[in-house]
This record gives C-alpha cells, structure tokens and sequence, in this order.
C-alpha cells in the first residue's frame, strides 16, 4: 500500500523557516520533518512513497538523491567516476519514492488528484507533510476496512494555543492550566483511503480535499474518523517548531516508535 505526503505548501506561519525552503523540510532533530512522517510509516512496513512537490520541491529531491553520499564516508576517483565506493556504516531505508511536481498553488484535493496514475492498488494512506504522531497505522487500516468507508482519517486532540483559565465569580483564579489538550477532536490526517476517493476530486489547483470532497463522503456516510487519543503534533507555528526540537534535545519523542 502506497503512502501519498502532501508537501507542496509554502508553510506562511513559519516563515522564519520556510522562506527559502518547503515546510516539509524544516527540521526536527537536526532532520526534516518528513524523514520522521516517512519512518512512522515505515516502522509500519510501509516504504513506498508518492510525495506530492510544490513550493521549493526541487530541495526535497535534492535531500534524497545526496543523502547516501551526505551521510556516509565515500572513496572517489575524479577520473573514473563510474567505480564511487560509498561506504555505508548501517542499513539505508529501504524506501521507494516518487516525486511528483503537482504545482506551485494547487491546494489538497488537486495534489492527490494528480498523482491518481501512481496508486494501483484498490486502498492507500495519505497524509500531510507537517505533522507528526503515535499512531497506530495497521489499526487504523483495520477500523477503516471495518467500516467500509471510502475514506477515513485520524481523530486528534490538539493543545490548546492558549491558556485555560477558570475563575470564581468575584473574579480570582482558581485553575490555570497552560495549553491544555482540547476535548474535542480535530482532522490530524494520516488518512487511508479507497481508490474511489478519486471520483470525488478534480486536478483544478482549486480542489480542496477538506471542504467539497470530505462534505461530499460525510453526507453519504462515507467518511470515518479513527479515535487517536495518543499524541500528536503539528508544526504550524515558529513556536510548534521549538516545542518539537525541544522534545528531540529532551529525548522526549513518542513518534519515533522505530527506537
């Protein structure tokens, strides 16, 4: 089963870090974000990757393609380039990835409309490229097969962006609790879809997969939700940004379930 990452957007709330490069690539632990969204699907033997590109995906491809010779001791001979030695000191990923340029300003629906030609088999996951979790892959496959839903995705609780304050009546503080988690759930993504959903979106660079298409499922009970109740975090914020390399620093990371 395929995993398709949208990675096109331009990221404008983080600026301080994605002006001169896609959001998918700002990083988390000294690696992009998505590196850590391809190895939760990957701890879940899931390694073949449709990455939808957009603003600045040529520095996607360009992470990829160096990342044996980046990340390893290599022996070279400048007149004789055909015999490199790329000296590999652990096992490389074994993913397969295909970078499909779905445009510069195409929203979510357009995106997973354009790589339609890449998906062969009947179900397959998609997320976005700016979030990570805990969650349980292979049981969420599960529930959605349970449902028959053409579509389901991951039920969240986000933090608060705020503070929660309750006072008395005459005005004191009697609770203060910093950025709560949120009671009521939130679309976190990590989406598996039947190839069907492809009926529902157009390649117009218009077609947002959560307003039309999404309403579309939900009025035909065609949409399911999978309860998470376990973490998760996006990266929406320059402050969503340092939380998750704080955590990193703190070895505090319950997404890397590949440890």
């Amino acid at each position: 089963m395929k995993v398709v990452i949208l990675c096109g957007g331009e990221g404008t709330r983080l600026r301080e870090e994605t002006e001169y490069k896609p959001k998918p690539m700002v990083t988390v632990g000294g690696l992009p974000i998505l590196w850590h969204i391809m190895k939760i699907y990957s701890h879940f033997g899931f390694n073949e990757f449709v990455l939808c590109l957009g603003y600045r995906g040529e520095m996607i491809k360009q992470f990829f393609l160096s990342r044996e010779l980046m990340s390893n001791d290599i022996t070279i001979r400048l007149n004789d380039r055909e015999h490199d030695i790329v000296h590999r000191e652990k096992d490389d990923d074994d993913w397969t990835i295909t970078f499909a340029e779905t445009g510069l300003k195409s929203q979510t629906g357009s995106r997973i409309k354009r790589i339609e030609k890449y998906i062969g088999s009947d179900n397959f996951l998609a997320t976005y490229g700016d979030a990570v979790s805990n969650i349980d892959i292979k049981d969420e496959i599960a529930f959605h097969r349970k449902k028959g839903a053409l579509a389901t995705l991951a039920g969240v609780h986000p933090h608060s962006k705020f503070g929660l304050v309750s006072a008395e009546k005459n005005g004191m503080v009697e609770k203060f609790v910093e950025k709560p988690v949120l009671y009521d759930y939130v679309n976190g993504g990590f989406y598996v879809f039947r190839r069907d959903i492809f009926d529902y979106l157009d390649a117009d660079e218009s077609c947002v997969l959560e307003t039309g298409p999404f309403t579309a499922l939900s009025e035909k009970r065609q949409l399911a939700m999978y309860r998470h109740e376990g973490f998760w975090h996006s990266m929406d914020t320059y402050k969503d940004y340092l939380e998750l390399n704080k955590m990193c620093d703190e070895e505090k990371t319950p997404w890397k379930m590949w440890k």
